[in-house]
This record gives structure tokens, C-alpha cells and sequence, in this order.
């Protein structure tokens, strides 16, 4: 027998998406976020702003971003409980197909390629 979990459906992208070819500032609803990010093509978020995370540092929460290095000894400094070693990622290309998973409260692509995004809470 299956179980259906609305807490699991909503953390996962099944609160709706949006498909983007701009270098427009993206945001998801009021109170949501995006939880996954699929690349259509070659894609370098914008160095400033690109992928803003929505960190709970105090929970060992980090996800990956353009302006701070999730699990880096700057945003971990609980000197490795959280991880260390990350870095920003705001040079990274991530190839068409990847799909990137974390908490994002703002993305702006750095070129006009496509990208899909999913939303969740």
C-alpha cells in the first residue's frame, strides 16, 4: 500500500513550476520556494544574486549559492559540524540535464537560456 504525504509532495516540487529563458529576477510564491532547478541548457547563474539560498545555518541547513559558500568555514563556523569545504557558485556551468536540489528564495540566470524550476515549501 502507498502512502500519500502532502509533507513530502510539497517538499519535492509538486506545488507548481515555471520554465524561464530571461535574466529576469525569479521568485517563487509568498512562503514557498524553489527546491529543484533543471538545466534545458549550459547554464551560469548571475555571479551577484544568482542562486540566493534559503539557509538555517543554525540547523546545518546550507544549500548551494552565488554570493555564500554553503558548508564553508565563513557561513559553518562551527569549525566542521556542518561540513566544510564548499564554495560559491557563481563561475560554475551546469550542463544541460543537471538537476540541482537545495532551497532558493531568488534566481537570476546570467544568460537567456532555459531552466526549469519547481516549487515547494
Amino acid at each position: 500500500m502507498g502512502l500519500n504525504s502532502t509533507e513530502v509532495a510539497y517538499g519535492f516540487g509538486q506545488m507548481g513550476s515555471m520554465i524561464s529563458a530571461t535574466t529576469a529576477t525569479l521568485t517563487p510564491p509568498t512562503g514557498k520556494v524553489f527546491v529543484a532547478i533543471t538545466m534545458l541548457a549550459d547554464t551560469v547563474f548571475n555571479a551577484t544574486n544568482g542562486l540566493v539560498a534559503d539557509n538555517n545555518v543554525a540547523a546545518g541547513l546550507e544549500f548551494i549559492g552565488t554570493d555564500d559558500a554553503a558548508h564553508d568555514l565563513a557561513l559553518s563556523p562551527d569549525l566542521g559540524e556542518s561540513g566544510v569545504g564548499g564554495q560559491v557558485a557563481d563561475t560554475i556551468t551546469f550542463p544541460k540535464g543537471v538537476t540541482i536540489y537545495g532551497r532558493w528564495t531568488k534566481v537570476i540566470n546570467n544568460a537567456a537560456t532555459p531552466i526549469m524550476l519547481y516549487i515547494g515549501e
